[in-house]
């Protein structure tokens, strides 16, 4: 393995160097002070994949340490014949060098038991000096929809951090399933984490899975998941849906609907796809229950970032509804716009008061935007450029470029096929800084995200299809600074691809094969919605 080989692409590298390093059984590993993270994740990982006890001590090994004229996620890796020396801004910093210590050691590394006894491992002489280009780099994971049990979400976890992202967005609410346990509400996860069925394919499709579906996350699941990111340093992300996607919360607990012109009673936690016209009501007790919700959110996430959807909130029930047009007249708001503005400022507000950060889906925009709040423009761009010029930062996420849950070809194989065509290259060549932007507002473009809503991915091998290896070429957009979109040089990152597939290869991800889905992973029969147009609309 070369330092030419990586993925993401380093900003400087020099080497190979004649002057490599061989691991083996009496290779040591020194940890200086605020590197202890990264010392026991290589202690176990690298350690573990290759047999080598990586134990504390002196001479001729791996050194790591804080070198603080570095900005805290960049990191200088040395490798020469005295040993390997990993040196980061601050501890994130040395974590990423050590990723790509990993990647050097070739794919074995990757493994969770080493193939072979008293093994020796070349890395090659090289000096690399890397930093990201933004400092959120994230994925989305809707386990709304399909539930992925907690060993997944680690197992996610770690193919994040083996790809140098940062942020964990973890969709824990909607229509279809609520997943987090909510002491002060027992039936949410009671009665609003299962459902009786489920569509098959897209919502038009005429087939169903009629085995029940469902789960949720304790609150020590969540606990236990968060360290484990914080570890990897990865800010964990809830998102909790409000006032729209909300029908599981509202079978649970029907007062929190418009009771006035629905039998809130009678729904179910929703087993189709689409947009819900089931929204909450905007009472206070609404107000008051979801407080409660997310004062329990916020023990157990330390993230900065609290997300509340905002999106796709249709307002029929609203326009219909007494109780909400006298609210509209209460509170001087205008119209029903205004009234999701109203919503979404309440909360605003109150997660500000608490030492937290709004962020929610660009729909947030309309009626008028909190102070306060960050956008995820998903609808393109123009959501994003809206809000930097308006002086908000922004999570670049348009569904155009980076919803993995889209086809990734144009053929008829494509699993349940949804949406855009996004290859490989479409996905490398996406670029998350508009040119609309002036450098100032250019500033508030906090990062990017790739999104993967599993509307259709029933199992972890079916997000894995959807997620690689287009995530690998997202990594690369986040992460490294790149040439204009037409300039990129696609074929040098394919190259790299093919020892790429082998560390994905090693760690189990069912990924797309370059020549399309092998047998096991099509979905002959199973309708999906295959536009090159307007968007999908799950």
């Amino acid at each position: 393995m070369t330092f030419e080989q990586l993925i993401p692409a380093p900003a400087r590298a020099e080497g190979p160097r004649p002057e490599g390093f061989v691991l083996d059984s009496s290779t040591a590993l020194r940890a200086g002070p605020g590197t202890e993270s990264t010392e026991r994740w290589l202690r176990a990982t690298l350690g573990g994949a290759l047999g080598l006890p990586l134990a504390p001590g002196e001479g001729g090994g791996i050194s790591l340490g804080i070198d603080d004229s570095l900005a805290p996620e960049a990191y200088r890796l040395t490798v020469g014949e005295a040993g390997v020396e990993i040196l980061g801004g601050a501890a994130p910093g040395v974590f990423w060098g050590a990723q790509t210590l990993r990647q050097l050691t070739g794919p074995e590394a990757f493994r969770r038991a080493p193939l072979r006894a008293a093994g020796r491992y070349a890395v090659p002489g090289c000096l690399i000096e890397d930093s990201p280009r933004f400092g959120w780099r994230g994925m989305m994971l809707d386990v709304a929809r399909h539930f992925m049990p907690k060993d997944g979400v680690l197992r996610y976890l770690d193919l994040l951090a083996a790809h140098k992202l940062n942020v964990f967005h973890f969709h824990l609410s909607d229509d279809q399933g609520w997943r987090i346990e909510i002491k002060r509400h027992p039936k949410l996860t009671e009665a609003g984490s299962w459902r009786p069925r489920s569509k098959w394919g897209h919502r038009a499709s005429e087939l169903w899975n009629d085995t029940p579906h469902g789960g949720f996350y304790t609150q020590d699941d969540i606990r236990e998941i968060v360290a484990y990111a914080h570890e990897r340093h990865i800010a964990v992300v809830p998102e909790i849906d409000i006032p729209g996607h909300s029908q599981a919360a509202i079978h649970a607990y029907p007062e929190l609907g418009n009771t006035d012109v629905v039998d809130t009673s009678s729904l179910g936690v929703w087993d189709t796809w689409g947009v819900n016209p089931n929204v909450l009501a905007p009472t206070e007790n609404t107000l008051r229950f979801y407080e409660g919700v997310f004062e329990e959110v916020l023990e157990l996430f330390p993230s900065t970032f609290i997300h509340v959807g905002g999106d796709e909130c249709p307002k029929d029930q609203w326009k219909a509804s007494p109780t909400a047009q006298a609210r509209i007249k209460e509170l001087g708001v205008g119209d029903e716009e205004g009234l999701q503005s109203w919503f979404i400022r309440h909360f605003d507000s109150w997660l500000t008061a608490r030492g937290r950060r709004l962020i929610g889906w660009d729909e947030i925009l309309e009626g008028g935007l909190a102070e306060g709040a960050t956008v995820s423009s998903w609808r393109g761009y123009g959501g994003g450029i809206a809000a930097a010029k308006a002086g908000h930062d922004v999570v670049m996420c348009p569904e155009q470029q980076v919803y993995l849950d889209h086809r990734q070809d144009g053929g008829p194989d494509e699993p349940a096929p949804i949406g855009f065509v996004r290859t490989l290259e479409d996905v490398y060549r996406f670029e998350p800084l508009p040119p609309q932007l002036t450098e100032d507002e250019a500033r508030h473009v906090l990062g990017t995200q790739a999104n993967v809503w599993t509307e259709v991915m029933e199992y972890h091998a079916r997000v894995d299809y959807q997620v690689f290896p287009r995530l690998a070429a997202f990594a690369e957009v986040a992460w490294s600074t790149l040439p204009a979109p037409a300039e990129r040089d696609f074929a040098d990152f394919e190259r790299r691809m093919t020892p790429h597939y082998a560390r994905l290869d090693a760690l189990g991800v069912d990924y797309r094969p370059p020549g399309g889905p092998l047998p096991w992973q099509k979905r002959p029969g199973v309708l999906g919605r295959p536009i090159d147009g307007a968007p999908p609309n799950v």
